[in-house]
């Protein structure tokens, strides 16, 4: 099994995080988005998956992208332990707490976008940073609501076991810190984050412990 990803990608952090869960050995493959003008545009890359993004899962014969699509297909290959409840109300939940990160938070912040907007549009960085702020805070903000007042949020998004929803949250929590987000008024979301990095298998997919890790700045 081959993952091939980025330290630094939230949806390739997503997916490590499900491969340490269910306790998977993989090969880790770098594909750096920012050197070399993004070594996700080469040609050997492009035929691996024609979006030019991170991650893709090699596994076997399959050759799997979408970080949501990989997880669910890992979920169901390799079920033990399981990343989304047994019930089809829960794992509804579980899955639109997901996609909200996934849908409709990341794809406004992602780096294809910011850049668009700052070598396309001409807008400054500080606009930029603006942008991400705005949008992550109003997705947050959903996810705060929805946690704080559900009976079935536990120790984790979905009571007290990892769940999908919890390995889409953590990354995003990690790049919301990159761009000075004020995530003071989130401490559901930062409760739930902790008990997540108390745990082996999130510490294990931290950006700053992955191979092609650059050193802070950078």
């Amino acid at each position: 099994m081959k993952l091939y990803n980025y330290f630094r990608s939230s949806a390739s952090y997503r997916v490590r995080i499900a491969l340490n869960l269910k306790g998977l050995d993989y090969e880790y493959v770098s594909v750096h988005l920012t050197r070399n003008g993004g070594e996700q545009f080469a040609d050997a890359y492009r035929a691996l998956n024609p979006q030019a993004l991170v991650p893709v899962l090699h596994d076997g014969d399959r050759v799997l992208t979408q970080s949501l699509a990989i997880i669910e297909y890992l979920d169901e290959t390799r079920p033990e332990p399981p990343l989304l409840p047994k019930t089809p109300a829960e794992r509804a939940r579980v899955r639109a707490l997901a996609q909200t990160v996934a849908c409709e938070i990341h794809p406004l912040n992602n780096l294809r976008v910011l850049r668009y907007l700052t070598d396309t549009l001409g807008v400054s960085e500080e606009t930029k940073n603006k942008w991400y702020q705005h949008w992550v805070g109003l997705g947050l903000q959903a996810i705060e609501t929805q946690l704080a007042t559900s009976p079935y949020t536990g120790k984790f998004c979905h009571g007290d076991t990892p769940t999908l929803a919890d390995c889409c949250l953590v990354p995003q929590l990690f790049n919301a810190r990159r761009f000075k987000c004020d995530l003071s008024g989130f401490p559901t979301l930062l409760r739930i984050e902790q008990n997540c990095n108390a745990l082996p298998a999130f510490q294990r997919a931290a950006p700053e412990r992955q191979p092609d890790a650059e050193a802070p700045g950078k």
